[in-house]
């Protein structure tokens, strides 16, 4: 079964893909995740129901290019109680409501002394932030800010059941073997707690995609990472540093269930098979879609595209990460995400890699001069350029421009013809002799 799929689903095949990437994103949301511990040993456990994950543990202390794996932080209970035993803040009612990575705590302190560990949103008083402490010992809570300006002066339990101990990282990933050694990465971080967007989308989404992608045949092998946001990305190519010169192309996953339009973020090279066949996907889906040029800021992007490691991994998302309001609060939930929005980013992945996978080289046959298509069957009886289809239009721009330096995306670029026109052109013309593969006949 081919790649090109993806271009034909139908209605029904669509709905189960966005029903099945919705259900998963569901089941994950109420697990406590953060850069080490159970939360993403457990968010690991039920991706497996669906791709076989090969989960890798990495112990405390292991040096990791300038980084360091720091204690596995796990959590049980926290709370914030009232003179009466009211619970002003539960943990087990929303993970979001403690600092991420907190150190325990168990007392009795005055609001005046409690205050200076609570974190809120003046500016949105109804959301509970998200906020961490991976490498500055610290404890707190996060909360609405009407919660908070609800409290008495008065004295508070506080009591954070948590533990930093020596442990592991943990990191996953899925390899697909293709009939080529080369790869194409797909990388998405599994560190956030109860975030729909940002970044259960892009775990759900990079599970189906894996599990579509092996039922297919292909060309490139494809290796999907799902690892914690910075040390997790670092760790992994830390850990597969001989190996990394296999990846021929990468994108990062997130962000990606939102309402706002297909964003894709370039390369460090800004110019590379993964940048331009993006880009021609986005300009041939006929809807609004947004660009950036690559910085050393954002997501992980920036660690695979760093000098030393210098690999084409580009971002493909919706919104990006802190251009809506919903960012790293609690109203990142299951309602500001779409069925819709998962299947159309599902589809713009799929089609990106049937661009990867069918940009080949070819050699034209007959160079000199036009060939004659009518007598091979495909070209029109009748003339003239003004109703010339694009299919036919597709068969001269690949003969003319299959001169064994130009593949299909370029000729796409310059002719302005849509790919897959130009790949079932390319098709027709290999399979009556007048084209041949570059690679096939080196």
């Amino acid at each position: 079964m081919g790649i090109l799929q993806v271009y034909n689903s139908d209605k029904t095949e669509q709905n189960q893909i966005g029903d099945s990437v919705y259900q998963l994103i569901e089941e994950l949301f109420p697990i406590c995740r953060s850069i080490t511990g159970d939360g993403v040993r457990e968010t690991f456990s039920i991706i497996q129901k669906h791709i076989p994950l090969k989960v890798q543990e990495v112990p405390t202390g292991t040096q990791v290019f300038d980084w360091v794996i720091p204690q596995e932080w796990n959590i049980r209970d926290a709370y914030i109680k009232d003179k009466k035993g009211n619970k002003v803040v539960d943990f087990k009612k929303s993970n979001l409501h403690v600092l991420n990575y907190s150190q325990p705590i168990n007392k009795t302190i005055a609001l005046s002394e409690l205050i200076k560990h609570i974190y809120t949103l003046p500016e949105n008083p109804d959301w509970v932030p998200y906020r961490t402490s991976y490498y500055n010992p610290n404890w707190g809570f996060c909360m609405s800010h009407n919660q908070l300006t609800s409290m008495q002066d008065e004295v508070y339990d506080v009591f954070i059941d948590a533990e930093h101990t020596n442990g592991s990282l943990t990191y996953a990933e899925y390899y697909i073997p293709g009939t080529n050694k080369e790869e194409i990465l797909v990388f998405t971080h599994c560190c956030h707690p109860s975030l729909c967007n940002d970044n259960l989308t892009g775990i759900s989404l990079a599970t189906f995609l894996a599990k579509s992608l092996s039922e297919k045949n292909l060309h490139y092998s494809y290796r999907f990472v799902f690892a914690p946001a910075t040390i997790g990305s670092i760790t992994w190519m830390s850990q597969n540093e001989e190996s990394l010169g296999n990846i021929r192309h990468g994108l990062v996953i997130a962000v990606a269930g939102d309402n706002g339009c297909m964003t894709y973020k370039k390369t460090r090279n800004e110019n590379s098979e993964i940048d331009r066949a993006v880009l021609h996907v986005l300009k041939n889906k006929g809807e609004k879609f947004d660009v950036m040029d690559f910085s050393p800021w954002g997501y992980d992007e920036r660690q695979f595209n760093s000098p030393g490691i210098n690999l084409p991994v580009g971002r493909l998302t919706r919104t990006p990460n802190g251009c809506y309001p919903e960012y790293h609060t609690s109203a990142d939930n299951l309602d500001l995400i779409h069925q819709s929005a998962l299947v159309d980013t599902y589809t713009t992945y799929m089609k990106v890699f049937y661009v990867l996978e069918n940009n080949k080289t070819y050699i034209n046959n007959s160079p000199k001069g036009e060939p004659q298509l009518g007598k091979r069957g495909l070209y029109r009886n009748t003339g003239g350029h003004r109703d010339i289809e694009n299919r036919q239009l597709a068969l001269l721009w690949v003969l003319n421009l299959s001169d064994g330096d130009n593949s299909l995306l370029d000729i796409a670029e310059r002719s302005g013809l849509t790919f897959d026109i130009l790949v079932n052109a390319a098709l027709d013309l290999t399979d009556c002799g007048l084209l041949i593969d570059k690679n096939a006949s080196a």
